[in-house]
């Protein structure tokens, strides 16, 4: 499932970028209410990127980076352990860097 979602939101990205960029409209000189149409398709993509970036943030934030909450942290009992019992250097916490 979370490889899925993976790559569900992978292609949801490489189609919000390969449109960043109006190439259809290069050449196109048609003017709607009074600035041309390439700027409202800017626009209307910086909505829907924010849109799809917020959606992203709520339900699948850090996914493909961070270790996945199914199995990853459970032991054979099916309690949860933290990340420090396998070695996951991200669930510590900062101690501010070392001294120089």
């Amino acid at each position: 499932m979370r490889r899925l979602q993976l790559l569900g939101w992978t292609a949801v990205g490489t189609v919000l970028c390969a449109l960043a960029v109006p190439w259809f409209l290069w050449g196109d000189s048609t003017v709607v209410a009074g600035l041309p149409l390439w700027l409202w398709w800017h626009v209307g993509w910086m909505g829907l990127a924010s849109v799809v970036f917020w959606l992203f943030a709520q339900r699948a934030w850090g996914i493909g980076i961070e270790p996945g909450r199914e199995g990853d942290s459970s032991d054979a009992n099916g309690s949860e352990t933290s990340g420090l019992e396998h070695g996951d250097r991200s669930s510590r916490p900062a101690t501010g860097g070392d001294r120089p």
